[in-house]
This record gives C-alpha cells, structure tokens and sequence, in this order.
C-alpha cells in the first residue's frame, strides 16, 4: 500500500509522506515493549514532536544528526531538496523524525523503506535504516520510540516482513522490541562501490 503525493501536489507538500499514516498505529500490540508506555502521538515531553521528514529539516540540523551515526558528506540546501523530492515522489521512503519544538531542531530519526515484490502474493517487504537519536536525548526512550513508530507504520502500510541490520552491540536492543535473528542469515554482506565524496 503505497501513499502517493496526489498530482495537484497540493497536500502537505513540504512533508516526505503524508503525516496522517502516523495516526492510529496499532501501540497495543507492543505495549509491553516501552515502560512508562510512551507512543509516537504522545511521546512522554509535550515538546517532542513525531512526524514524518519535511524539506525544511535542513535548517533543524537533520543532517548533523545523520552525522552521529555515518558519513554525511558534502550536502547543500538544494541536493537535499532535490533528493526530498525525487523520495517524495517514489512514495516508498517514510524517514520519520522526532523533533524538539522548543528549538525546532531534529533529535531522532529512522528510515522506513518499503519494496514491492513478486513473492508473498505481491507483497510489499519493509526494511529499517538509518536510525539514529541524538547523544543528549539518550535515557528517554527516544530510540524505543523511533523504531517501534516505523515498525507499526511497516505493519499498517500491510508489509509482510520487516529487515534491518545492526551491530553486535545492538542486537540485544532490537531483540527487545520485538525482532529476531533469522537462522542461517545471520551476517550482512554487501558489495561497496567506490565513494564519491
């Protein structure tokens, strides 16, 4: 289940996805999972904010935060509105972000990338990326918060199976919310082409 940008372009066009996917995800089913039970729509500090990535977040320090977890690179105002929008417009990128309102700045942030495949009755896979909380907001359940929305938006969106990978250190994390190692798949291997930056 893809959500579009509809043609006119005239809904939420500074948002990557439309922000009201976010609402009613299903909280009950890992209730368990995050104690005090915080959600995306009330995330513990009336100044958090959960939504969906928007093309002003350049200027609330979204690609200092993605620093924090890799190399960013060289990335001007217009790539990233450029790049905003080729996303926006393949409707499969929910990157979702958590931001402090007090100083409108982006403290959390995780990728939803969802794929359409031939398998599973046409399904659609879904595959976690690039999460990352800022240092100072560490104690919060932030990181909790971040991948738990984008784990039920994948399961709202009807993806069949949701992948990521993780460090050693991390496993444990992910095993907590709810994710396991598959058997015989456990290592990631990956072909890297020459960096451009």
């Amino acid at each position: 289940m893809y959500y579009d940008m509809p043609a006119n372009g005239d809904f939420h066009t500074s948002y990557l996805y439309n922000p009201d996917i976010l609402h009613g995800l299903d909280w009950k089913s890992v209730q368990s999972k995050v104690t005090p039970f915080i959600t995306n729509e009330n995330p513990g500090e009336d100044y958090f904010l959960v939504r969906p990535l928007q093309i002003e977040d350049y200027d609330k320090g979204y690609l200092q935060l993605l620093s924090q977890l890799t190399t960013v690179g060289d990335v001007s105002k217009t790539d990233f509105e450029v790049q905003f929008r080729k996303m926006q417009k393949a409707g499969c990128y929910f990157v979702t972000v958590i931001e402090d309102i007090r100083d409108s700045r982006i403290i959390g942030s995780a990728t939803l990338v969802t794929e359409l495949k031939f398998i599973h009755k046409c399904g659609e896979r879904a595959r976690l990326e690039d999460v990352v909380v800022n240092n100072t907001y560490r104690g919060k359940q932030l990181g909790k918060l971040i991948v738990l929305t984008v784990t039920l938006l994948a399961k709202k969106l009807g993806s069949y199976k949701m992948s990521l990978d993780c460090k050693d250190q991390l496993i444990q994390f992910y095993k907590s919310l709810g994710y396991s190692l598959e058997p015989g798949n456990a290592n990631t291997m990956m072909l890297r082409y020459e960096s451009k930056l």
